[in-house]
């Protein structure tokens, strides 16, 4: 069980959260709490045999979720209740849990975490409508490069409920599992770089045996995650469980798009909110303050710039701005990832995993969505009136990319790139080329290799080389961030 997180605080006005004598009071944990109280004699057995109107229902589903959260001797009859009653699947019960994971989650005091937990688990075993969701927003609340003893409880408690609830997740919610699986994949990479921290071990053990579970007895159901799946993958090259399974996915292709719902899972909810009201509302030229407070809220901390992974994916695959923003003067989506990069310079293997996350649509791009290729296509032309070594690091990277990245797949990410170059003209982003192929800020070399990447009968010279030499994307990986330019200067700050 977690340790107590109470002790020390002089008044605490709810059996729930822990909230502070003058802190305003959530409407929701207010709605929760005051369905209790009005309703607590009704919670005892003998239960009312009567059918509750509407209202009653509603008033009821608060009442029994406050009582089985704050109190774990009686949570066994509140659930006994609700399954006398319950006419809508637990459809409503479901979704106040999910409020309270997403807007309660980080106020919740100890024990109420512990029963949240048991009170999915219940959920599961009546295959609840919305369960997916819960599960979801649980995920959500892992937190990156978070290595503290109460992020490290949640993650081995929900990995856990996955090997425990499996045959029920398999068979009536399986997208449950492909999210978590993600989830897990994505924090390894991250828990595998981590060393000496004890409690930690024991979490990367259960992480790697639920997913390599997945891998193997639910292969196809893996798969549903799309391409994105051997990105992840790359960064657990050097476990030794996964080389093999990494190994059958690049002769065995799983090149569908992923889906704009698996990155959401490494966002916590108050850090989408921020992304969204940053490219929704603030205008440049009054940035720098907002991208402070982001700064200091989400990614100060040991480990905690391993988030900008997932913050570029998020950002290039999931917000898809406007026509109306677009035109305005809010500051856009390349700015934003161009502040990113430049934070993610404190490590080299965080900046060749942005980098990536940011071009890799681009490698398997096939009419797919130009928002997805957008951004990084702006950053490259936008840098070169003023820091044009930043388009030759990006440039330079991409076009490295394509030269090596997966061998056996080289004619493939040829075509992707070339092809995102040439969405991006004929649909305006940018209005020609030429601003790249002829520009004199452009390193020759460069716009060669661009040239010929562009040209179609080079595409088509393209020999597909043996699995003898295919070079490891790390390793490629590596290869780019050394040559590209270190340093460029700052830029959206």
């Amino acid at each position: 069980k977690l340790s107590s997180m109470e002790n020390g605080n002089q008044f605490i006005p709810s059996k729930l959260i822990r909230l502070s004598p003058h802190e305003i009071e959530n409407h929701l944990e207010l709605s929760l709490r005051q369905a209790y109280e009005s309703l607590e004699k009704k919670l005892r057995p003998p239960f009312s045999l009567e059918i509750p109107d509407p209202q009653e229902y509603l008033e009821l589903n608060k009442a029994i979720v406050y009582g089985v959260l704050c109190d774990s001797d009686s949570c066994k009859t509140h659930i006994k209740h609700i399954h006398a009653f319950v006419t809508d699947g637990y459809a409503y019960f479901t979704s106040l849990l999910v409020g309270i994971v997403v807007e309660l989650y980080g106020k919740l005091v100890d024990s109420a975490k512990i029963q949240l937990l048991w009170a999915t688990k219940e959920m599961i075993g009546v295959s609840s409508v919305g369960l997916e969701d819960l599960i979801v927003s649980l995920l959500r609340r892992i937190g990156s490069g978070d290595y503290s003893d109460h992020n490290l409880w949640l993650c081995s408690e929900l990995v856990s409920l996955f090997l425990d609830e499996w045959d029920c997740l398999l068979q009536e919610f399986p997208l449950a599992l492909t999210s978590a699986l993600y989830s897990f994949l994505r924090l390894l990479a991250d828990h595998c770089r981590v060393l000496g921290v004890p409690k930690l071990e024991n979490v990367k053990r259960l992480e790697i045996k639920f997913c390599v579970k997945m891998f193997r007895e639910q292969l196809d159901l893996s798969l549903k995650i799309g391409r994105d799946l051997l990105r992840l993958l790359q960064d657990l090259i050097h476990v030794p469980e996964f080389r093999e399974i990494r190994s059958v996915l690049i002769v065995n292709p799983c090149l569908s798009k992923t889906s704009s719902r698996y990155f959401f899972l490494r966002i916590t909810p108050e850090m989408e909110i921020q992304l969204r009201f940053l490219l929704g509302n603030v205008k440049l030229g009054s940035h720098k303050r907002h991208q402070i407070w982001f700064l200091n809220k989400f990614l100060l901390g040991p480990e905690k710039e391993t988030v900008l992974i997932d913050i570029v994916r998020f950002v290039c695959c999931a917000i898809h701005p406007t026509n109306e923003i677009i035109r305005s003067e809010i500051m856009p989506r390349w700015a934003v990832i161009g502040w990113f990069l430049e934070l993610s310079r404190q490590s080299h293997h965080i900046e060749r995993s942005v980098t990536l996350a940011l071009f890799y649509d681009w490698l398997f791009f096939e009419d797919d969505n130009i928002m997805n290729v957008e951004p990084a296509a702006l950053l490259m032309v936008w840098s070169i009136p003023q820091y044009p070594q930043i388009t030759h690091s990006l440039l330079d990277f991409l076009l490295h990319l394509v030269e090596s990245y997966e061998l056996s797949r080289r004619d493939m990410i040829a075509r992707g790139v070339a092809s995102a170059f040439r969405d991006i003209e004929r649909k305006g982003v940018i209005r020609s080329l030429d601003i790249l192929l002829l520009n004199p800020a452009v390193a020759p070399d460069l716009k060669k290799k661009l040239a010929n990447l562009l040209a179609p009968v080079n595409l088509q010279q393209l020999s597909v080389p043996s699995k003898q030499t295919f070079l490891s994307s790390e390793a490629v990986l590596k290869e780019c961030s050394t040559k590209a330019v270190e340093n460029p200067a700052k830029r959206a700050s």
